[in-house]
């Protein structure tokens, strides 16, 4: 998927918006969208002005205030455009007898894709024309994909990513126990879950390790009573009963091993977890659950190969180098 930006969002959605119009005029011998590529061609002629326009850096007070006009102009133009192709769409729409339910579909996408168009050209009028904040709850990121998240990594080189937080559990032999796609949540508010259901799979687990993200004062309290050795590094400053707890040998060995995770995820992301090619939420599930069986099974198969080979070795026997 493309960065998503309001302008782009907006193009996605009046892209939708005249090609559905086109259908359903096609289907019902509607006039009006004859030259619905043409109309396509001239919103997105119109969004490339949009996207090329930048603020001015001159230090000049009247040079800047004639390129911030320049740039709400063409806004404006943008959305004038968004809001002629939905008035007309509207108007095809009500044309078109809501009761056919060979029609149905294409209704209710059309309904869909021209909510987020109106959407779209409130939060650009805002944010260009009346100066003001977009709050990070009503922004969308995928017309497309629309339980896709904004995660910030806070890492060099990927501050930010695009799609669902995936929690996963490895053993110390690198299998997959159990996984959970984290839609809306955070770290922190999974642990307990993870740890419980993968303990009622597997009752021999005595300790876990995780990241500092997972680190809550109630999530300490509860894991600690329910497993033997609990590795949940503190955010922050350490108190002194804090330091006696990560200091001591068993949880410094788990830490030390916890980075071996990372080998899981770049597995998942090779097995088919880099780009889901599915669609919507239960789409992207359905692929991240696969990814595990694949990783899990190429696991076994690696484990079976190093048992043959152990084995043959045995029978062989030792060689002795010749003098």
């Amino acid at each position: 998927m493309h960065f998503p930006t309001d302008i782009n969002l907006l193009l996605d959605a009046i892209r939708k918006v005249i090609e559905i119009s086109a259908e359903l005029s096609r289907a019902n011998n509607l006039p009006g969208w004859r030259q619905y590529r043409y109309h396509q061609r001239l919103f997105k002629r119109q969004y490339r002005i949009v996207q090329r326009l930048k603020h001015s850096t001159s230090k000049s007070e009247s040079k800047r205030k004639q390129k911030e006009q320049e740039i709400q102009d063409a806004h404006r133009t943008y959305l004038d455009l968004a809001e002629g192709n939905l008035t007309r769409a509207d108007q095809t729409r009500q044309q078109i007898s809501p009761h056919d339910p060979l029609l149905m579909i294409w209704l209710i996408e059309l309904n869909k894709f021209m909510q987020h168009g109106r959407r779209q050209i409130n939060q650009i009028d805002r944010r260009v024309l009346q100066g003001k904040r977009i709050p990070h709850d009503e922004k969308v990121f995928s017309l497309f994909q629309p339980h896709t998240e904004w995660i910030s990594k806070g890492k060099a080189g990927v501050p930010v990513e695009l799609g669902l937080r995936v929690c996963v559990m490895e053993d110390r032999d690198r299998f997959i126990l159990h996984h959970r796609v984290m839609v809306k949540t955070t770290d922190d508010k999974v642990a307990f879950a993870m740890v419980g259901e993968t303990k009622q799979k597997f009752p021999t687990l005595r300790a876990v390790s995780m990241d500092k993200g997972f680190y809550s004062p109630a999530n300490q309290e509860v894991l600690k009573s329910r497993l033997d050795c609990v590795v949940l590094p503190k955010k922050g400053r350490l108190s002194q009963a804090d330091k006696v707890r990560e200091s001591g040998p068993e949880f410094v060995s788990l830490r030390k091993q916890h980075s071996a995770v990372e080998s899981a995820i770049n597995a998942l992301e090779v097995h088919g977890l880099d780009k889901c090619l599915d669609h919507g939420l239960n789409g992207f599930k359905r692929y991240v659950a696969m990814a595990v069986v694949a990783r899990n099974i190429q696991r076994l198969g690696a484990v079976l190969r190093q048992q043959d080979q152990e084995a043959t070795e045995r029978k062989r026997g030792s060689y002795k180098r010749a003098a």
